[in-house]
């Protein structure tokens, strides 16, 4: 379900995607009001669920994460016992960045961040080791040439 918000609330929530640790007073000079009604914003929009986990961003190369794999995943499996296991497998592995059930050819696309090739080679090799998988495709990302976590409010 969309949430209604607002020109103010947008403002709000381009301020905090932008730096999510600037002052209540910061936001509020920023998006032109004062403190209290953004701060009422603010919780309106987390328990709508519109804003959620704080985090910070962190540079994966420089913490050695230098790999950056796209994967392609199609399987002969639909069924409800495979879907729960594929699923848990994928949960359960940070290195998984981000994963996605796709309409086509392809059933699903994974992100997977390591420091290298052998350390891809150990998360496929432990994932088909859980869970059958028909047909996996790896591409090895060259260049990251645009990546950004912010939504076009």
């Amino acid at each position: 379900m969309t949430v209604q918000i607002d020109a103010l609330d947008r403002k709000i929530l381009a301020a905090l995607q932008a730096d999510a640790s600037r002052s209540l007073d910061d936001i509020a000079r920023i998006v032109g009001s004062s403190k209290t009604p953004v701060w009422n914003r603010i919780r309106k929009l987390k328990e709508a669920g519109v804003i959620g986990q704080h985090t910070v961003l962190l540079d994966a190369e420089k913490l050695g994460f230098e790999a950056c794999f796209f994967v392609l995943i199609r399987t002969s499996e639909h069924e409800a016992d495979w879907q729960h296991r594929f699923l848990a497998a994928l949960k359960a592995r940070p290195e998984v960045m981000e994963a996605h059930r796709l309409a086509g050819e392809i059933d699903y696309i994974l992100k997977v961040r390591v420091p290298n090739a052998r350390a891809y080679d150990a998360f496929y090799q432990a994932l088909i080791s859980e869970v059958r998988i028909y047909n996996v495709t790896a591409l090895l990302s060259m260049e990251e040439i645009k990546a950004s976590p912010l939504l076009p409010l």
